[in-house]
């Protein structure tokens, strides 16, 4: 590890990686949902998004091919993350999307951040919990200065009380790896190896409860870079979500809800008996740690906006039968059981097939969707149906209908396919950029490989396995590629 890092790994890149929760798109339905007034991104808007320790930049190329006409930038410290977003861009031909190098501990009050303009959205994914007190306390003046009323912020970070029996874990992991070897890839291996050894040895600590044995168990089998940045930060520190909210309060930010739309109904995170306490709280931040207490969700995405502006359940249906939906799901194999935090929810098939098949041909408005020709059901409550599908990520919100696949979606998919292929995993998770949607949709690098000879015409699964070089007994993976979940791609208008 080089001495400028100030305690952040340098030495190893991160992965690069597209995470739904991020999605513009996402964060105002979080927003409408939870009954705050907001517009959701539309059509040609003049929206900026503003991201916080962006890596290698692939969330902000994503969302600048879906948006041609968005402004984003994306900041990170490290200026090998920053040298490689702008290369891709720059091969993509992308020109709304800004790369800076910044130390978000004084960015604020550099002249770089002067050419920052007001933001719409911000997201900080895999940030805040990993760097010192002085970044955050830069981070919370920077959204002072730079996110604009009504704007809206979305955060992850390591939740207490569900890592509070891992942090002992953690520690191990990194004093441990720090003396058994260099770099930091290397000490993550080692650490995990020693941890798990003493999880052999019975070790009570990581012993019980028992999410923290299975979280160790599972360590092993995750890319080393992942494992570099997670665990070995000299400064990583899971946080009450009480405390994010009172840190971002300097910044006029109140909490208002999930990205993870799912966690936002208390009836499908919670028991009767614990929405029975969390009900005996107005305080909306007691109720989530009540929330926190009852549920192991080790990551939280929560959902701040700078001027909450409250509307009624009538205004707020309103606005979300205008929502736009796009299945990321083949419509005959939507599930009809989901576990959920409280257990399992069992979808009504005479309901919620009607309406992906109305889907598949390409999104649709949640209005049009409720009257579809054979829904059968209860048709005036948009929550709900939006809820399910979004929440359980059988559909994502989209920005246009009617639109092609688009030119610079188009070619940052063809850059990402020609980059990655030479250096990852065929089955890696991915994501392809697409117009219609405005934002990306999830897909394994095969899975754009395949789309991207579709789109030259190329559907033969032999054919297709033999220019990546697979065995003709892999074609059968191929074939079943092509017949679900290509139409799944071309209606979200990837290809």
């Amino acid at each position: 590890m080089t001495g400028w890092g100030s305690g952040y790994i340098t030495d190893i890149a991160y992965l690069s990686g597209w995470y739904r929760q991020q999605s513009p798109g996402l964060l105002a339905l979080a927003c409408l949902m939870n009954g705050v007034e907001t517009a959701m991104p539309a059509g040609d808007d003049p929206v900026h998004v503003l991201e916080l320790g962006c890596g290698q930049g692939y969330a902000a190329l994503l969302l600048a091919a879906s948006n041609p006409t968005w402004r984003i930038t994306a900041v990170d410290f490290n200026p090998a993350h920053i040298a490689a977003a702008r290369a891709w861009a720059a091969e993509a031909r992308l020109e709304n999307v800004t790369f800076l190098e910044a130390d978000l501990a004084t960015l604020a009050e550099d002249r770089a951040a002067r050419m920052i303009p007001e933001a719409d959205f911000v997201t900080l994914h895999g940030l805040w919990t990993w760097i010192a007190p002085a970044v955050r306390d830069g981070i919370v003046r920077l959204l002072r200065d730079k996110v604009r009323p009504g704007g809206i912020v979305h955060v992850s970070y390591n939740v207490l009380p569900a890592w509070g029996p891992r942090i002992g874990m953690q520690r191990l992991i990194h004093d441990a790896g720090r003396v058994l070897a260099g770099r930091s890839d290397r000490q993550a291996e080692e650490g995990i190896k020693l941890a798990q050894s003493l999880l052999a040895a019975e070790a009570i600590n990581l012993r019980l409860p028992a999410s923290t044995g299975q979280m160790l168990e599972q360590l092993g089998s995750l890319p080393v870079a992942y494992l570099a940045h997670e665990l070995m930060n000299e400064n990583w520190q899971p946080c009450f979500m009480a405390d994010v909210a009172a840190a971002f309060a300097g910044a006029k930010l109140e909490w208002v809800g999930s990205s993870n739309l799912i966690e936002n109904f208390p009836a499908l995170t919670l028991t009767a008996p614990q929405q029975a306490v969390q009900q005996r709280f107005d305080d909306p931040l007691l109720r989530e740690l009540v929330k926190d207490m009852c549920i192991d969700r080790a990551l939280r995405h929560d959902v701040f906006v700078r001027g909450v502006r409250r509307i009624t359940q009538p205004v707020r249906d309103a606005a979300l039968l205008d929502v736009i939906l796009g299945m990321s799901v083949p419509a005959d194999e939507l599930p009809l059981e989901a576990s959920i935090p409280a257990g399992k929810v069992e979808l009504s098939r005479a309901f919620y097939h009607p309406v992906a098949q109305a889907m598949a041909d390409g999104p649709r408005r949640t209005k049009d969707l409720l009257q579809a020709d054979h829904v059968q059901g209860r048709k005036d409550n948009p929550a709900e149906l939006i809820g399910i599908l979004v929440g359980l990520g059988f559909a994502e919100p989209a920005v246009r209908l009617g639109v092609g696949p688009g030119a610079a979606a188009i070619r940052l998919n063809q850059v990402a396919l020609r980059r990655m292929l030479r250096t990852e995993n065929i089955n890696r998770p991915v994501a392809a950029a697409s117009l219609r949607m405005g934002t990306a949709m999830p897909l394994t690098l095969l899975e754009l490989f395949v789309a991207e000879q579709a789109r030259q015409g190329n559907t033969d699964a032999l054919y297709v396995g033999e220019l990546l070089g697979m065995a003709a007994h892999q074609g059968q993976t191929i074939d079943s590629i092509i017949q679900t979940r290509l139409p799944v791609l071309r209606a979200a208008g990837v290809f």
